[in-house]
């Protein structure tokens, strides 16, 4: 273990062994990283633990620089310990580097196959009784991470004292087909919303868009393409993210001896924006966490979009209609245009026509639970449909939820310490 400070806090890095397959334990390991925090001046204290589970999936937890955002709220009264998930983070890291040395895509989608929530709330349990005595401890799940949280109430309450989940209450038998289907509707909205903001922002989304239909250009080996400027819109998410999505348009074109072209600002921007170099694993497993049945997910977010032909660029473009954003979504063509995703193209084929996916939640014991749950569910969340998050909030016996418009998806990182406190306040029964 390696001990530091950063102001008012003690952070020591914590290293783990895990099985990779954990119905077979005594066979090959992998390596889990987690960051423990405590208050500087409560460093010798015996405190309650809080694992914190990041959305996703595919980031590693967040790197604090001191007690800032909800932590400085959070080490108030817990120890806490940052997860990176299995893949992520410094947690035996899977990525275009990495997974060759599995073998062949086969080999690799093999293996890909125990990284999903399943896997890492197991992780949770042996990391668990080494750190807390056995204790129980209260899980904090953003977005992806509330679906691992939900994951361990339905495998191992046991180990749970509390959960407190924000954006991240999972669909718990819906197809991935179904979430798509929800999701574009959702997005149109997000779109309009933004338009209606910034009407200027309608032309120069299709002057943009026409550019790079006929000129195709290149950043850093990344092709920039019509459909990879349309998945910009996932800025829409966010509580600034129509902002910064105006302030990426506004520059887009210079004048150069050669004429108009995209400004090498915009290109790095957009390539910035579109690239999976840090979160691999977003892309080739995010259809994969929905899987639970013998149905392969089949790049659902591709097949479901053709449902809704108002986001077809080349349309758009045709008519006198305004080009459409999307958002969280994968599609094929991520694989072919981005060079940190491109050697991952075939194992990401076998990942989506995968067809033998384990239930992921216990219907029958969510409706028996015990421990106390408080859920923050954005009003009209991009991510993660609200009433879909709503389903679930009705069928976890006691879960608690906190409905708000105050905040978009990206709520605990923009409120905090507040967003931390109603939870809290929910689950002790005190608003």
């Amino acid at each position: 273990m390696n001990s530091y400070r950063q102001p008012g806090l003690v952070l020591t890095d914590r290293h783990f062994t895990v099985p990779l397959d954990h119905t077979d334990p005594g066979g090959e390991q992998i390596e889990i990283f987690g960051r423990e925090v405590v208050a500087g001046s409560r460093a010798g204290e015996e405190l309650p633990w809080l694992l914190y589970l990041e959305g996703g999936p595919g980031f590693g937890a967040r790197r604090f620089t001191g007690a800032e955002a909800w932590l400085g709220r959070a080490v108030k009264e817990f120890r806490v310990l940052l997860l990176d998930q299995r893949g992520t983070g410094l947690s035996s890291p899977a990525n275009r580097q990495t997974l060759p040395l599995r073998g062949g895509p086969r080999e690799q989608a093999d293996y890909l196959a125990h990284f999903r929530s399943d896997s890492i709330v197991r992780d949770c349990e042996l990391i668990r009784p080494q750190l807390t005595g056995g204790a129980p401890w209260t899980v904090l799940g953003q977005s992806f991470g509330g679906f691992c949280a939900v994951r361990y109430l339905s495998s191992a309450p046991e180990g749970l004292s509390t959960v407190l989940i924000t954006g991240g209450l999972p669909a718990l038998d819906a197809h991935a087909d179904d979430v798509y289907r929800a999701a574009y509707p959702r997005i149109e909205r997000k779109v309009a919303a933004y338009y209606a903001r910034y009407p200027q922002d309608v032309e120069r989304a299709r002057e943009i868009t026409a550019h790079l239909a006929e000129h195709r250009p290149e950043s850093a080996g990344h092709r920039l393409t019509p459909e990879g400027f349309q998945s910009l819109g996932i800025m829409l998410g966010g509580g600034n993210g129509n902002h910064q999505l105006h302030y990426l348009l506004e520059n887009a074109f210079v004048t150069t001896p050669h004429g108009t072209e995209l400004s090498d600002t915009f290109q790095e921007a957009m390539r910035t924006a579109n690239s999976f170099a840090g979160h691999p694993l977003y892309a080739v497993l995010h259809e994969a966490i929905y899987g639970q049945d013998e149905r392969p997910t089949g790049w659902a977010a591709e097949r479901v979009r053709a449902e809704f032909p108002q986001f077809d660029a080349e349309a758009a473009l045709k008519g006198d209609g305004p080009v459409l954003f999307t958002g969280e979504s994968i599609h094929p063509w991520h694989f072919d245009v981005d060079p940190a995703l491109r050697p991952l193209r075939e194992t990401a084929e076998l990942v989506a026509t995968r067809g033998d996916w384990e239930p992921l939640y216990d219907i029958e014991r969510l409706a028996a639970n015990e421990v106390p749950v408080a859920a923050a569910v954005y009003h009209d969340d991009m991510y993660v449909d609200t009433a879909h998050a709503l389903r679930t909030a009705a069928a976890i016996r006691g879960l608690r939820t906190w409905v708000t418009d105050e905040f978009e998806h990206d709520g605990l990182r923009a409120g905090g310490p507040r967003v931390l406190d109603r939870l809290l306040a929910l689950v002790r029964d005190e608003a």
